[in-house]
């Protein structure tokens, strides 16, 4: 039986910084040809992706574990492509730059091309026009900028997901309000645009959360009065707890709550510390006057009117007259993880290459 040929050192270094993904044309610089590629196809040792696209079979499964095969399939068609005009857009970028995506976005790569439209499988590339400031490199990929990348979604995104991706680049620093006003106004001719202007316009950045965003906009369609985010309750000189939005003169407190803030705790906590630490908090400023308001995404959606009639409830008295909190609202917000996207590194548990 014929031994699979391992993948030479010269073609797996780098296709380690695009997720383990290599190319016959790469393999023949080195003197493999295509029957040892038949051979280590057949043998399970390498998977083929795409034509002329490969990766190894223990890759795969790394990829696989990781959570990172929208990266792979991007790194999979651009290789096959080998199209330089084209760069990665729309939700695929997205993925690349860690923004919330809706769970019905299609596992569809997108491309944009200034030169053609095209279609195959798997991937789509649409043609538009890509100014060299808004296209940029990161690792493996070549992808629109995070402020194109939020615009050209907009257009077609719901409403929430789609403030939900400006607030959470806004909130990374990957943009800035400047950057999206260029972008917008080079857009202003393209159908579609004036979502993305008011999708723009409902950001706010401190929106730490995809709920964040869908309860600050779940307030306003509600006719509820809006709420400062991300406001600190300091206790003798010590930061007790940040409040997802602050109703002062009532001293209520919005807190939007997914199960992902317990699954996996930010800061190394385990969930039993998060639980633990959130209720400590609460009731020592509860037992101060201050009232709490916990949403859930069912809260705000079919239970919406529930939440509606708790919150008004809440405002119809005000907060106690005499307080020993301190309340410091945020200018900006702070990053729950460290999800700062994907670079197209094959990163290892026990080497950690590519996490910085």
């Amino acid at each position: 039986m014929t031994v699979p040929v391992p993948v030479p050192m010269a073609v797996d270094e780098p296709g380690r910084r695009r997720l383990g993904v290599f190319t016959t044309v790469e393999l023949a610089a080195t003197g493999i040809g295509e029957r040892e590629v038949r051979t280590a196809v057949r043998a399970g040792a390498w998977v083929r992706l795409r034509t002329g696209v490969f990766i190894t079979a223990a890759d795969l499964a790394e990829v696989e574990r990781t959570g990172r095969r929208p990266g792979l399939d991007a790194v999979a068609v651009t290789a096959g492509l080998a199209r330089s005009s084209a760069v990665l857009s729309g939700a695929t970028a997205a993925w690349v730059w860690g923004l919330p995506r809706p769970r019905s976005a299609p596992p569809t790569v997108e491309l944009t091309d200034p030169h053609r439209w095209r279609r195959g499988r798997g991937w789509l590339m649409t043609r538009a026009a890509l100014p060299a400031d808004e296209v940029t490199v990161r690792g493996a990929y070549r992808v629109t900028t995070a402020a194109r990348t939020v615009v050209d979604l907009a257009r077609d995104w719901p409403e929430v997901d789609a403030v939900a991706a400006v607030d959470a680049a806004l909130l990374r620093g990957l943009t800035t309000r400047d950057e999206l006003g260029r972008v917008l106004e080079r857009q202003a001719c393209v159908p579609g645009v004036p979502r993305s202007v008011r999708a723009v316009a409902l950001a706010d950045g401190r929106a730490e959360s995809w709920l964040e965003t869908h309860g600050r906009m779940t307030v306003a369609a509600l006719g509820l009065p809006p709420f400062v985010p991300q406001v600190e309750l300091w206790i003798d000189g010590r930061l007790v707890k940040v409040v997802d939005g602050w109703y002062a003169e009532h001293a209520v407190a919005l807190e939007f709550d997914g199960r992902v803030k317990y699954r996996r705790p930010a800061f190394g906590r385990t969930p039993e510390d998060a639980l633990w630490q959130e209720k400590r908090a609460e009731d020592q400023l509860r037992a101060r006057g201050v009232r709490f308001v916990r949403a859930a995404a069912v809260d705000l959606g079919a239970r919406r009117a529930e939440f509606d009639r708790l919150v008004r409830r809440m405002l119809s008295t005000p907060g106690p007259a005499t307080r020993d909190w301190t309340e410091v609202p945020r200018a900006t917000g702070r990053p729950r993880d460290r999800c700062d996207g994907d670079d197209g590194w094959l990163a290892r548990a026990d080497d950690l290459v590519g996490a910085g």
